[in-house]
């Protein structure tokens, strides 16, 4: 039996001291979709800053240092409670007093600052974007309408003529505003459905994964009282029997001892077959679950399994092998493929994984895999584990097929 790891005692001594830097988890595919959620949803913060700012760093007229600290702080209030705002949304919570309250310092903003329609202006939709992730359609209606109303009320028409002396001019820039302002809310509400339905979906995969167990535990336990319910019942009656003939007609009371000792007898074989169908391992089900696991971190994920499948004596020692593999991939490494692949040739079946995204430590190996070498070494398996191309690591698994135990 060999395993090939580098430096196997340094590699246990860094498993028994924590790292400095504790590893990040890797995010699955709906936290990293959670999270680009939250920033498209951000768009009315980006609403909020890239018009003031524009007006600031290309405009001509002379803005005064107190309009311009007061419209910051402004800002950066009205951001920090948008993003409250977001947060809520994304966790399907209430936020009623941040929707109130971004509101008032929009407004506020739009009465103390100076500016067209395309500067502070912006403002007023960017509030609507974000209470529209909060409110239903309805209200999300009125607040659209109410805010791009204020937007074009508070910014009085002779600021507009000072910025669009020509009427074409000054009407594309209304036009514009106006479409935005009805637009935006609307998108916000449509990308926040979308994430709720992959929320849905999410939730609806956890809860049928926690019925499929409920269900094998009811069908575990219903089998196993058909099996041994009337043995256990017999033996029941038939100790009773033995008790009340032991003083006197002990010949009899033997035999039904006899016959007790027959029944739980029997009744052990029964609970044995049962318990060794359930502990047999379907390797390609493993395999596809493994697979699942991985590209749900974001790994992408090819698997080549034998058309006939592997004997029921290897097929559980490699499912071993592929769980400790997955394992540190997921912890190890920062791959971004992985390769599985199992082959039967010459009474020997052969597992392979083989993954990117390792370098220095994570390419040598660790007290999982001397335990899976501990695990095969009964039956004549082997494993082996190392560096493969640059940034590769390579994991095999050998076990025969014959006199495997």
């Amino acid at each position: 039996m060999t395993t090939k790891t580098d430096e196997r005692g340094a590699g246990r001594l860094r498993r028994l001291v924590p790292a400095a830097r504790p590893r990040r988890r890797a995010r699955s595919q709906v936290e990293r979709l959670r999270r680009l959620t939250a920033w498209m949803l951000g768009i009315g913060i980006f609403l909020a800053w890239i018009g003031p700012l524009g007006w600031f760093t290309g405009g001509t007229r002379p803005v005064p240092v107190s309009s311009l600290a007061l419209g910051l702080l402004g800002l950066a209030a009205f951001t920090a409670l948008q993003t409250r705002m977001i947060r809520a949304a994304l966790d399907g919570a209430a936020a009623h007093r941040e929707v109130a309250a971004s509101g008032a310092v929009a407004l506020a903003v739009l009465l103390t600052q100076d500016g067209h329609l395309l500067a502070w202006g912006l403002i007023a939709p960017a509030w609507a974007a974000g209470a529209a992730l909060l409110l239903n359609r309805s209200a999300t209606f009125a607040a659209t309408v109410a805010a791009t109303a204020a937007g074009v009320f508070f910014l009085w028409p002779d600021t507009w003529t000072a910025f669009y002396p020509d009427r074409e001019a000054f009407g594309g820039a209304i036009g514009g505003y106006v479409a935005a302002s009805l637009t935006v809310p609307w998108m916000n509400r449509f990308q926040l459905w979308f994430w709720e339905v992959v929320r849905a979906a999410e939730a609806g995969k956890a809860a049928q994964a926690q019925l499929a167990v409920t269900e094998e535990r009811l069908r575990f336990a219903r089998d196993l009282h058909d099996l041994v319910g009337h043995s256990l019942s017999a033996i029941a009656v038939k100790s009773e029997v033995a008790a009340k003939l032991a003083g006197r007609d002990t010949t009899r009371a033997a035999a039904e001892m006899d016959a007790v000792r027959g029944l739980a007898r029997e009744a052990l074989k029964e609970i044995r077959t049962a318990v060794r169908g359930y502990r047999t391992v379907d390797l390609g089900a493993e395999l596809r679950s493994m697979v699942a696991v991985l590209e749900a971190g974001g790994i992408r994920c090819t698997l080549e399994t034998p058309p006939e499948g592997v004997p029921e004596e290897g097929a559980g020692l490699l499912a071993w092998v592929a769980r400790e593999g997955t394992t540190n991939v997921l912890r190890h490494s920062a791959a971004t493929r992985c390769r599985i692949s199992v082959a039967v040739r010459d009474g020997t079946a052969v597992l392979e994984m083989v993954n990117d995204g390792v370098t220095g430590a994570a390419a040598r190996g660790g007290t999982g895999l001397i335990g899976l070498s501990e695990r095969l070494a009964p039956s004549g398996g082997t494993v082996t584990a190392g560096s493969g191309r640059p940034g590769e690591f390579r994991l095999r698994a050998t076990v025969p097929l014959e006199g495997a135990r």
